[in-house]
C-alpha cells in the first residue's frame, strides 16, 4: 500500500523530472551540454541511445521515468518509485501542454455618433507653452 506522503512525493518528483528533462533537452538544442551537471549528461546520454531504438516521445518518456525514480529516491520516498501518469484532458495531452492564452484583439469601440455629447476642447500644445513661459518670466520677474 502506497502512502499519501509518498504519492506526495511521487508527484514532485514527476514533475520535477519533467521539467528538468525538458531544460536539459533545450540546452542540448542550444549546445549548451557542457554547463549541465553530470547527472544530467549521463541521463542526456541515455535519452540519446534510446532515440536510436525507439521513437522520439517514447524515448522521452523513458528518460523522463528513470529520472523521476532517481529524484524519487532522493527526496525521500519509501520502497520503490510507484507509478505516476500524468492525466490527459479530453484532447489526448498532458495538463500543463496547453496552457497558452491565445491572443485576443479587443471589440473594436463604436464610432461615436454625431448626436452624442459633446468631446471636451483641447487646448493646443503651443498655447500651454506660452503659458508656461509667461508664468516662468512672470516669477523671475517678481523675485528679483
Amino acid at each position: 500500500m502506497i502512502k499519501a506522503a509518498d504519492m506526495l512525493i511521487a508527484r514532485r518528483a514527476d514533475t520535477r523530472a519533467r521539467a528538468d528533462f525538458a531544460t536539459w533537452k533545450m540546452l542540448a538544442k542550444l549546445n549548451g551540454t557542457s554547463s549541465l551537471p553530470a547527472e544530467a549528461q549521463s541521463f542526456l546520454a541515455g535519452y540519446k541511445t534510446l532515440l536510436e531504438k525507439m521513437a522520439e516521445p517514447e524515448a522521452s518518456e523513458a528518460t523522463i521515468h528513470l529520472i523521476y525514480r532517481s529524484y524519487y529516491g532522493e527526496m525521500g520516498g519509501a520502497g520503490a518509485a510507484p507509478d505516476v501518469k500524468a492525466q490527459l484532458n479530453g484532447q489526448g495531452h498532458a495538463p500543463g501542454a496547453d496552457n497558452v492564452t491565445a491572443f485576443k484583439r479587443p471589440a473594436p469601440k463604436p464610432a461615436k455618433t454625431a448626436g452624442g455629447p459633446p468631446a471636451k476642447p483641447r487646448l493646443p500644445v503651443a498655447l500651454i507653452f506660452i503659458c508656461l513661459i509667461i508664468v516662468y518670466a512672470s516669477v523671475r520677474y517678481f523675485w528679483r
